[in-house]
């Protein structure tokens, strides 16, 4: 099947965004790549909660504009971190999330890393009417090693990047940071 730029496509069982990326476009994580972590995680709320199963809330979190977020640290491998000296409180020393390495888990927000989610047609604090937008962040062309080192079409495989909690939440927007 032929997917175009702007076409809603499935993601999940009644679950559809519109794809605003060349849907040519493909991604696969590599190694020693950690660009991704140096954002700060925003946490929608069954992340929290999921969250408190794997760590302290209170020494992994911080609260920023009312939204929790994985709270950012310095790193001692400067290759692992943003401009600012720190990534994410996650991140180990070897370049690896011990939530994914030791929890088999990741927060939503982590999954859609290159992606970035945006609500259109709707109102901003509600989805009500709203179609979810897939596009890819704009820095991710200038310093996410993955992007169109593979054969791994994004658009074949948005159920990976995208959880289906995305579409239960009241604000599913990922524009914003720590």
């Amino acid at each position: 099947m032929s997917i175009e730029r702007g076409q809603s496509v499935a993601v999940h069982p009644g679950k559809e965004a519109v794809v605003d990326f060349d849907p040519t476009l493909t991604f696969e994580c590599i190694d020693d790549c950690t660009w991704c972590c140096h954002h700060g995680v925003l946490l929608y709320e069954p992340d929290f909660l999921e969250l408190a199963d794997c760590a302290s809330l209170a020494e992994a979190t911080t609260q920023v504009r009312g939204e929790d977020f994985v709270r950012k640290e310095a790193k001692d491998r400067e290759e692992h971190t943003g401009d600012d000296g720190e990534a994410c409180f996650f991140l180990r020393d070897d370049g690896l999330c011990s939530l994914h390495a030791e929890h088999d888990w990741k927060p939503a927000r982590c999954s859609v890393f290159p992606l970035e989610v945006s609500v259109e047609d709707g109102e901003r604090t509600g989805r009500d009417g709203g179609d979810i937008h897939i596009s890819v962040r704009e820095a991710a062309h200038d310093h996410c090693e993955g992007l169109g080192v593979s054969e791994r079409r994004v658009v074949e495989h948005l159920d990976a990047f995208l959880p289906a909690v995305l579409w239960d939440l009241d604000n599913p927007e990922t524009r914003r940071e720590l």
